[in-house]
Parts: structure tokens; C-alpha cells; sequence
């Protein structure tokens, strides 16, 4: 038990490591000495975990995607009715992008045309993720919340947006994200037909209040 928390241990410092690494070099300019040099590890221990350089990075997208994918469904379960769980998984993303931004540059601004095997990860989570919306678009098409449509297409457009903004934020290092939700929020919802009069956003979850 000591040992295997021990390695836990080791492999999230060289984790966190890479995504430093990685965000302040970038994956061309990052060596495995860095990260061995910044988790303060060894070279042996980062081969016992991860294959290569390439190997860290992917684990790293995975780990970026595993994240947003349990926060989206933990906010989806939360709420009634189709299109207010789409809202809410628009939520989520950005809420976590702008409170994982390393992680998150890795994903959508370093993992972009790193050769056929990263761009095969990074469009297999593009994929994951268009097909929560699918999912949720065709409920709300079957409640009657929206017209019959191509949701499989409308899914890949609202994803497209969202990683558009999200990389933007990323560049330009501007306000805060989370203030482009509304806009983006009622575009969408216009996209596919959606009313939005007497409507509020896919709230979160409610905070108990301190007696006073």
C-alpha cells in the first residue's frame, strides 16, 4: 500500500510537471529533462510511467477530457429537460477551461498539429464531446423544445464555437471567460431554434446558506 501510494505520488509530480512545462515551452520545446528537472524525479522514474515525451502528453489530454467530461455529467444530471442540460455542459466547459487554463492550452492550442497519432487523440475527444451534445440535442428535438434538425451537425457547430472562444480566451488573455457565456449562451440557443423569451441559463448547483 506504502509503495503504490508512493508511485501515485511520483507520477501526478511529473503530471503537474508537464502541464508547466509544456504550457511555458510549448511540446516542441520541451524536453523530458524538464520535466524530470521540474517534478524533481529521475529520468527512470518518468520512463516507468510514460513510454516518451509524446506518451505525458497524451496522458495529459486524457486527463484534461476525463475532467470535463465527469464535471459535465455530474451539471447534466442536475437538470430537467434536454435543453437545459446542453446549457448546462456549455457551462461546465467553460468554467473549467478558465479554471484549468495550463491544462486547457494544452489541449486545444498545443495538442493542434503534433502528427497523426496526437491529432487522431485530439479529434477522438472532439468526437466524446460532440456526441454528449448529439445526445442531448436529439432529446430536446423529441420534447419538442427544438425543430427536427442535422443534430449530429448542429453538435460539431456548437463544439466548434466553444473551442473557438475557449482558444481565443487562451491568446489573448483577456476578461474573464466565464463573462462570454451569455453571448455565446444565446447564440447557440438561436442556431437551433431554441426560444429563448421567459428562459434563464442551466443554473448550477444551488449553495446552502450559513445560518446567520
Amino acid at each position: 500500500m506504502v509503495r503504490s501510494t508512493t508511485e501515485s505520488a511520483t507520477r501526478d509530480r511529473l503530471l503537474a510537471a508537464a502541464i508547466d512545462v509544456f504550457a511555458a515551452k510549448g511540446y516542441h520545446g520541451a524536453v523530458v529533462d524538464d520535466i524530470v528537472a521540474a517534478s524533481r524525479t529521475s529520468k527512470g522514474a518518468f520512463y516507468h510511467y510514460f513510454p516518451s515525451k509524446q506518451g505525458i502528453f497524451i496522458t495529459l489530454m486524457d486527463t484534461l477530457a476525463g475532467m470535463v467530461e465527469a464535471r459535465v455529467e455530474e451539471a447534466i444530471a442536475a437538470q430537467r429537460g434536454a435543453l437545459a442540460k446542453v446549457e448546462a455542459a456549455l457551462r461546465v466547459v467553460l468554467e473549467t477551461a478558465a479554471e484549468q487554463r495550463e491544462l486547457a492550452k494544452i489541449l486545444l492550442v498545443e495538442a493542434v498539429g503534433l502528427g497523426p497519432e496526437l491529432e487522431q487523440k485530439r479529434l477522438e475527444i472532439h468526437r466524446r464531446f460532440a456526441a454528449v451534445i448529439q445526445r442531448h440535442l436529439d432529446r430536446a428535438v423529441a420534447e419538442g423544445s427544438i425543430p427536427a434538425q442535422d443534430t449530429a451537425l448542429a453538435a460539431r457547430a456548437w463544439l466548434g464555437a466553444l473551442v473557438e472562444v475557449i482558444t481565443q480566451w487562451l491568446v489573448a488573455e483577456g476578461e474573464d471567460l466565464r463573462t462570454r457565456l451569455p453571448a455565446l449562451r444565446s447564440l447557440l440557443l438561436r442556431s437551433i431554434g431554441a426560444a429563448e423569451a421567459g428562459r434563464r441559463p442551466a443554473a448550477g448547483p444551488r449553495r446552502q446558506r450559513r445560518p446567520q
